[in-house]
């Protein structure tokens, strides 16, 4: 794990692993708003091959509202950004960016973000945990 991901590796392949991270966003209250398959845009832009992976950016609005009255700039961090990536033909890894980490950058409205930051990284965990035990 990295000091800024929340982050499991799954021995499930890369498209299951891509649908039950969609599914247990959803089970967490995260709606996925934006999506970029990072093999294909790579492949397109630079012609260069990468394994497959996928960036997905989760929006649980009721949490995004919350924060973007604390400090209308932390909208710049949203939404949370959620990557699958293949590293193997069976395995592969999740991670999303660590909440807390915006709070760390919230600075005088870190306060209020608190709650916000720490209710995100409970769901995203819980997600990310289902997603590594099938």
């Amino acid at each position: 794990m990295t000091d800024y991901t929340i982050q499991i590796t799954t021995d499930r392949p890369y498209a299951a692993t891509v649908q039950a991270v969609r599914e247990q966003l959803a089970e967490a209250g995260f709606g996925v708003l934006t999506e970029i398959d990072l093999k294909t845009t790579l492949k397109n832009k630079l012609d260069v091959d990468i394994e497959p992976q996928i960036i997905l950016g989760a929006c649980r609005p009721q949490l995004a509202h919350l924060a973007i009255q604390a400090d209308p700039s932390i909208a710049a961090l949203l939404p949370c950004n959620v990557v699958v990536r293949s590293v193997g033909e069976d395995r592969t890894v999740v991670e999303a960016f660590d909440p807390q980490i915006m709070m760390s950058m919230a600075g005088e409205a870190a306060g209020a973000v608190r709650e916000v930051a720490e209710d995100a990284r409970t769901r995203l965990t819980a997600a990310l945990t289902a997603v590594a035990t099938p």
